[in-house]
């Protein structure tokens, strides 16, 4: 039999033992979750890459809500809306939404080809009783005919007068010449309709300048890249530039603005390599004015005193997204976030998640918050601004301060895309919330963005700029030939109408370049008022 001291020994041993092994089960368990919570991160991101890769660009999914109440109701939230009978079609075994169809036409002020088609002579002769046929009725058929773009050349003749009586009988002949309209390049053959077309067709058609040289060559007009260049730059120094430094004073006179910047690789900046970034800075008006501006400006970097410079005397509301620069803007400068942002943080949290642990996660949740704010301002979108400025104290507001209780609760890893997304929205909530303090204000950036976006698309014809000249040259055509689309116009009229009048002015005369601004310039440069609504509906869409 064992005394009391071997007894305790033993214990003593089994517990030492115990111990180490119970050390050594929390080391792996700590150990195998954070291993847990690295592949979860994996995951997330290769789900995301996937996604962005073959997926839709569409924020919207399933779990998209536009019902207020349905932020607290999921049952409702997750039932199928109801479709009325007649937006129904039947098709064989399902049904299916009908597709809204777009009427083709043709514009009434083409001009009209018409060639008569009789019947030959010999066949006249009626197979009854062989008398003469008469035309009792037509049949016209309307095709519409493209003819690419065709050359000719402008002659103008200025002719010189004297007086034959003054030849003959007096000593001093006058002489007197056909005053000279001034060309859009002094010494130049180039027309203002030439400059404006390879203008557009860069600018608007993503058309470089290599690929017209080639166009213009297969049709025997031998024109060089370089003469292009130098065509584009020349007009747009002497007749743009005016314009748009005009545009800017009065853009910075305005009250509510929005901002975007994106990257631009400029070849010949001085200081920097080939490789590294520029940027090309975005400001435009809201939509509170019926005489919109957007302005592009070349910057090397994306430093925040570009912006600052940019809009030196401007006091007012500024949209942009979450980027830091702004934030330090001066004091009459009030920056208002982006939920454009925020939301689409939030959905990339959700398309992270796998399908089957979407439904009910703080993802969706949190998503679901946004969708309720964008749908109020679906429902106010009518309302005057002091109204809408009402109307968001009583109905946004109250989601606002739900929304930030709910941030605040939750507890995520901070590395996970929800995690990411919470802490991006609370950081942003200052300037996220501003929103509120003017009926004119926009829930999103969501306007900057789009009228960035030609830019972009066209970033991918050109690749790059070659000098920092050539970037603010394309920064200034950019801007006229938006500006130009936001008010209406067609962009190759506007220029040409522009490039034939501005160098018979006195450009440096405010009233003369007044009728230079794109809201007054005459109806011959607006796009048909059926195609310029349905343009506004596409981009409102």
């Amino acid at each position: 039999m064992k005394n009391v001291n071997e007894t305790v020994e033993e214990s003593a041993e089994v517990v030492s033992i115990s111990r180490t092994e119970y050390n050594e089960y929390l080391s792996l368990k700590t150990q195998n979750a954070e291993l847990s919570r690295q592949v979860e991160w994996f995951l997330e991101q290769l789900r995301l890459a996937r996604q962005k890769r073959f997926g839709s660009s569409s924020e919207q999914s399933k779990y998209d809500v536009w019902e207020q109440p349905n932020l607290f109701n999921e049952a409702e939230v997750l039932a199928d809306e109801a479709v009325p009978k007649s937006e129904l079609t039947d098709v064989k075994k399902h049904v299916r939404k009908k597709r809204r169809e777009t009427k083709e036409s043709l514009p009434e002020n083409l001009p009209v080809e018409t060639t008569e088609h009789f019947l030959p002579e010999e066949e006249r002769t009626c197979p009854v009783c062989s008398d003469e046929l008469q035309i009792i009725g037509k049949t016209v058929q309307r095709r519409l005919k493209l003819i690419p773009a065709s050359a000719v050349i402008l002659e103008d003749i200025y002719y010189t007068y004297a007086c034959r009586t003054c030849e003959i009988t007096g000593t001093n002949v006058p002489v007197i010449r056909t005053p000279q309209r001034n060309n859009v390049i002094k010494g130049s053959f180039a027309s203002p309709e030439a400059v404006a077309h390879i203008i557009t067709q860069k600018f608007v058609m993503g058309a470089p300048l290599y690929r017209q040289e080639q166009a213009f060559l297969r049709q025997g007009i031998t024109l060089s890249r370089q003469t292009l260049s130098n065509w584009v730059l020349k007009s747009t120094e002497d007749w743009l530039e005016p314009i748009y430094r005009e545009l800017h004073r009065r853009l910075c006179t305005r009250q509510v603005l929005h901002g975007d910047e994106t990257t631009l690789q400029v070849l010949r900046e001085p200081g920097k390599s080939a490789q590294s970034k520029s940027y090309m800075w975005l400001y435009r008006t809201s939509g509170d004015t019926g005489q919109p501006i957007i302005l592009y400006e070349y910057q090397p970097d994306r430093k925040a005193r570009r912006s600052a410079e940019f809009l030196k005397g401007f006091s007012g509301y500024l949209h942009a997204d979450g980027y830091s620069g702004y934030h330090s803007l001066p004091a009459q400068i009030t920056v208002v976030g982006c939920w454009a942002h925020a939301r689409r943080k939030l959905d990339e949290a959700l398309k992270a998640l796998p399908a089957k642990d979407r439904e009910g996660s703080l993802a969706l949740r949190g998503k679901r918050y946004c969708d309720t704010l964008f749908n109020i301002e679906e429902q106010l979108a009518a309302y005057p601004a002091k109204k809408r400025y009402e109307k968001r104290q009583e109905l946004a507001k109250p989601v606002l301060d739900a929304f930030s209780a709910w941030l605040s609760a939750q507890k995520t890893a901070p590395k996970s895309a929800i995690g990411k997304a919470i802490y991006y929205i609370q950081e942003q909530w200052p300037w996220l919330i501003n929103y509120l303090l003017d009926g004119r204000l926009e829930l999103s950036n969501n306007r900057a963005e789009r009228s960035i976006k030609p830019f972009v698309i066209d970033r991918k014809n050109f690749l790059f700029a070659n000098t920092p000249r050539g970037a603010q040259g394309s920064a200034v055509m950019f801007s006229l030939i938006e500006t130009a689309k936001e008010n209406g116009l067609d962009p190759y009229r506007f220029l040409s109408y522009v490039f034939d009048a501005a160098p018979n002015i006195d450009i440096g005369d405010p009233k003369q370049l007044e009728r230079m601004l794109p809201w007054n310039a005459p109806e011959t440069c607006k796009v048909p008022p059926d195609l310029g609504e349905r343009s506004q509906h596409e981009k409102a869409k």
